[in-house]
């Protein structure tokens, strides 16, 4: 963390500051945001024009339960992404001492300590005991761990015994052979779901966490009313009923990972690894492979807690895959 800022990728302003001769455009690869995104629809004004009514609210809700397996709606809270769900959580669900599974996305550890809460990162949460609070996420950013269901609700019964809590984050859940807690939430736990990064419409706003009554119901308290946009209710409404568009961008996806995976692993000191939105590499040389790349006008992430890391997303066309296989000194695989 430089100044108590911490990395986050799609800064392209930094991009800019550090490599000012790079060519333009920057080929952006350091979010794990689908690179193809949903078509958005047709817009009424009104979506625009008018406050969003609660029976819109009902019915975006609705339908992502039935995305994500979630047999009852009241289980479901739509907010304006999750990054507020995230910042919201440790005034629903205060605590004194949270362990979470790092290393992973920062801004988990930063919400529960402007808190006030004493946050441990571990390695494994088994080594969390006797927090009143457990977050992982599933799988994790950035290297891609998993835990199966059975795991997380182990976990959560675990926790009950202390009257604790179980977040888990599964911002990268949509595209991976994962089981999803939200299917059977525990009444000791919260999921959370990312809109933006599956459908590629990070700028939407969208976001949603599945618990059960009085975890449900705070949180709504704490969002008020209209907290989705018009815009957003109709665009989430569209995209999640598309069950086909899931389908292939999970098979697509999949092999854009394998290609990637296929330009480092020859500059990887281990095993690649990650989800189908973003691969990650351990490596010696990252610090000058970041440099390099950064010259060639690509943006990936760094990681301020260990220089060794980076992880690419996916580039969205043939020109950005040219540019990255020449940055990388690889030829450009045409798979």
């Amino acid at each position: 963390m430089e100044g108590g800022r911490i990395w986050h990728g799609g800064d392209l302003g930094e991009a800019r500051r550090l490599f000012p001769h790079a060519p333009a455009p920057w080929i952006d690869l350091s979010t794990g945001i689908n690179p193809i995104a949903y078509p958005l629809p047709t817009l009424p004004a009104s979506a625009f024009a008018r406050l969003p009514e609660p029976a819109d609210h009902a019915a975006l809700e609705a339908t992502a339960a039935r995305a994500y397996g979630v047999a009852d709606p009241a289980r479901v809270v739509a907010a304006p992404g999750t990054q507020a769900l995230i910042s919201l959580l440790p005034f629903v669900a205060p605590a004194r001492e949270v362990a979470i599974v790092a290393p992973t996305y920062g801004e988990h550890a930063r919400a529960w300590m402007a808190a006030g809460a004493r946050v441990l990162t571990v390695a494994a949460p088994e080594e969390a005991e006797g927090c009143e609070v457990l977050v992982l996420v599933n799988p994790n950013n950035p290297d891609g761990r998993t835990w199966t269901g059975a795991a997380l609700r182990a976990l959560a019964a675990d926790l009950t015994g202390r009257e604790g809590l179980l977040v888990v984050d599964e911002a990268f859940a949509d595209l991976e052979p994962v089981e999803s807690l939200a299917l059977d939430v525990p009444p000791n736990a919260i999921v959370l779901r990312s809109f933006g990064k599956t459908w590629g419409l990070a700028g939407v706003r969208l976001g949603f966490a599945v618990a059960r009554g009085p975890l449900s119901e705070r949180l709504r308290a704490a969002l008020g009313p209209w907290s989705v946009s018009g815009p957003a209710l109709a665009i989430g409404r569209a995209a999640l009923d598309d069950a086909a568009w899931l389908a292939e961008a999970r098979r697509a996806r999949a092999a854009d990972a394998a290609r990637v995976d296929a330009l480092l692993a020859p500059l990887a000191d281990g095993p690649v690894c990650g989800t189908r939105l973003f691969r990650t590499i351990v490596s010696d040389d990252a610090p000058e492979l970041f440099r390099r790349l950064g010259e060639a006008g690509i943006w990936v992430r760094r990681f301020q807690d260990d220089p060794r890391r980076l992880r690419l997303g996916l580039p969205a066309d043939a020109q950005a895959w040219a540019r990255l296989a020449a940055a990388l000194g690889a030829a450009p695989n045409r798979g």
